[in-house]
């Protein structure tokens, strides 16, 4: 059974995190920049990926990057997902890392690790661990021609890693076209990829890298809807205990304080699913499919929960757009359909655990 506490160095790479981002992320500036037109902020994502050199922390430190696992960068979602920063982590540091590690790719692995260069998988948002990630690409000559709906952070992307099928390609990112998609997260953006006969390289055969990366980005997207759902909670319990009707805190109404405890309390269940299926994947766990599928299952509707308690218990400043409860709720909903639906990762799990069909 693995260790499910923080160790004392990620407390610390918490709070470095943590103290960045309330200084150059504060909700009003995030906001701000769902309004303007680039696909991230550039700025806080030199801060996070450079300055704190977090871009390359399970690489080994041979390949210019911190030699940690999984679990650090696990506690850089969680911070992420507080704060609904605007950055290509998940993207970049998590899944296109991790399909690198897998393909054994040095050289753009070493460039991602520092920050360099922003590598994003080239799968739709939704795609779930198992599920088919090749789309409609097909290579042919060393190029790549097809498209790829609804990625995210594609317009943010140096180089796209388009899984083909015959593998894993390496694609420059300006020689795809790239059509801007409506997104619900403005925090998190989609666009199409379309290739025409596109230069490519291939990096990997087979899909065991996609499928590294899928796994490995689900596990660590449960911990950013961990922060997520603890930072909605920590804001409803304090306006709550400040907001007064009827000359009485409105928190000290029952009903409040029971539907705050249940909330409480399956966040407290998903820190224990997120930190373990996080602890699967740093060590090879043979469970991580299933510690993955249960933390999706349940952190997913957690962080929906949560944010929606956030924008219902602010009463009607919660429903505007001068507060960051619509940042939270967008973020949630969204996640929740990233790399697989809670009703998709239950029905992979009762399919690892030989669960008889409905």
């Amino acid at each position: 059974m693995s260790d499910l506490l923080y160790s004392e160095v990620e407390d610390d790479l918490r709070a470095g995190v943590r103290g960045m981002l309330d200084d150059k992320a504060p909700w009003g500036e995030v906001l701000a920049g769902t309004e303007r037109d680039e696909p991230y902020d550039a700025a806080l994502w030199g801060a996070v990926a450079v300055r704190l050199g977090c871009a390359g922390l399970p690489v080994p430190e041979e390949l210019g990057g911190a030699g940690a696992t999984w679990r650090e960068a696990a506690v850089v979602m969680e911070e992420l997902g507080r704060a609904v920063a605007p950055v290509p982590f998940l993207t970049s540091a998590v899944l296109a890392t991790a399909a690198l590690l897998a393909a054994g790719e040095r050289e753009l692995l070493a460039e991602v690790a520092s920050g360099d260069r922003i590598a994003v998988l080239a799968v739709p948002l939704s795609t779930a661990p198992g599920g088919p990630a090749t789309g409609a690409v097909r290579a042919a000559d060393g190029t790549l021609t097809g498209r790829v709906g609804s990625v995210a952070d594609g317009a943010a992307a140096d180089v796209l890693l388009v899984p083909a099928p015959d593998g894993l390609y390496a694609v420059d990112a300006a020689a795809a076209e790239r059509t801007p998609v409506i997104s619900l997260d403005m925090t998190r953006r989609l666009c199409d990829l379309t290739f025409s006969a596109a230069p490519a390289r291939r990096v990997a055969g087979g899909t065991a890298a996609v499928e590294a990366a899928l796994t490995t980005g689900a596990a660590l997207l449960a911990s950013e809807q961990l922060g997520l759902a603890e930072r909605c909670l920590d804001l409803t319990v304090a306006h709550l205990k400040t907001r007064y009707q009827f000359g009485r805190p409105v928190g000290s109404y029952q009903g409040l304080k029971h539907r705050l405890a249940d909330l409480w309390t399956a966040i407290t269940q998903a820190r224990a699913v997120a930190r373990y299926a996080v602890a699967c994947v740093a060590d090879g766990d043979p469970d991580t499919a299933v510690a993955v599928a249960v933390a999706q299952a349940h952190c997913s509707a957690v962080a929906v929960q949560a944010a929606e308690e956030c924008v219902q218990m602010h009463g009607g400043i919660g429903f505007t757009w001068e507060h960051p409860a619509h940042l939270y709720l967008k973020r949630a909903k969204s996640d929740a359909i990233a790399l697989g639906t809670p009703d998709r990762h239950r029905a992979a799990l009762a399919v690892l655990l030989d669960l008889p069909p409905a």
